[in-house]
């Protein structure tokens, strides 16, 4: 199984080094909610979610984003950290954009699925706004290299963030 390492010069895939954008925070170990940093450490891809109406399915397990599907980012709340469905009143991210950002989404094992309430939600890789436009903590990926990634990318891989 291949893995994905986050490096200076990008992302790592297969031989390839793929330019990418890192949380607003830089790397952190001690990741906590709304701090903008990407964790430091080794996760695994355990879900890829993607938008039926406007790609086909990358991977045979990939998910169909769904009108109402979300992400709680709420940290009082015992969903924190987990796909959830609208109507919801707490805290979230909308799954389904009306921009491309989240039209492939790869959900990474980051304090989830048991979240440590603050310690950090919807670490995803996903399609970036344009180059150098930092995340909220995920790694973002222009359209075409994510798409590549994501027809090649095991359930399971690694992605291996190193401490700076």
């Amino acid at each position: 199984m291949s893995s994905l390492r986050l490096s200076r010069q990008g992302l790592w895939f297969l031989g390839r080094c793929f330019p990418c954008s890192i949380g607003r925070g830089g790397i952190r170990a001690d990741k906590r909610e709304g701090d903008g940093a990407t964790p430091s450490g080794t996760h695994r891809i355990v879900g890829m979610m993607y938008r039926a109406d406007r790609l086909s399915a990358p991977q045979s397990w990939a998910e169909p984003i769904l009108p109402g599907d979300l992400w709680s980012d709420d940290a009082k709340d015992p969903q924190y950290n987990s796909l959830i469905r609208a109507p919801y009143p707490g805290s979230h991210e909308k799954m389904r954009r009306a921009d491309p950002l989240y039209d492939i989404v790869f959900i990474t094992d980051y304090n989830f699925p048991e979240a440590i309430p603050g310690k950090g939600s919807a670490i995803f890789l996903h399609q970036r706004r344009r180059a150098g436009y930092p995340t909220e903590g995920c790694i973002a990926l222009r359209r075409d290299h994510l798409i590549w990634i994501a027809q090649r990318v095991d359930f399971g891989a690694e992605l291996i963030v190193p401490a700076v």
